[in-house]
């Protein structure tokens, strides 16, 4: 007798502390890089990915508060995340299914013009750091990291 697979029921799956911890490991080292990179090349001439270009179109057309720079630098984890903001965010995370990890967990700050610290820290899913940071950086709000050192 074969066994059969089942399918995968996230709302049913226990919650492993070594997955959730090495997740977390691996969300603070890629902050840690970013932020070092940051320190390096002005956030302006910075390109994340080959899809910058697309992914910063289609969060102003989704999006089009993110026009104002403003809104980039300050975000509100409470609107991301309300029953709302998740709906929108989530219709936005699936046009980039095609990114690799695209919807792996990271760490967002909250406000551009502050470091990562554990107040100013959200976790977010990787397409939504890409869309805000390029944001910040095209705007100008990350410059400061670099001409910082």
């Amino acid at each position: 007798m074969s066994a059969t697979a089942q399918p995968f029921d996230a709302e049913q799956a226990d919650n492993l502390e070594e997955i959730e911890m090495q997740f977390a490991v691996k969300a603070v080292e890629q902050a840690e890089t970013y932020y070092k990179l940051l320190q390096h090349i002005k956030g302006s001439s910075l390109k994340l990915t080959k899809h910058d270009d697309e992914i910063f179109e289609k969060l102003l057309e989704d999006f089009p508060e993110f026009k104002e720079p403003k809104n980039a630098a300050v975000i509100s984890e409470e609107e991301m995340k309300s029953p709302a903001g998740k709906a929108k965010w989530r219709t936005f995370c699936e046009k980039f299914k095609e990114i690799e990890d695209y919807n792996f967990g990271t760490l967002l700050r909250l406000k551009a013009d502050e470091e990562y610290t554990e107040k100013n820290t959200m976790f977010a899913v990787r397409i939504q750091f890409y869309a805000i940071e390029i944001a910040r950086n095209r705007y100008g709000l990350n410059d400061w990291i670099c001409e910082k050192k």
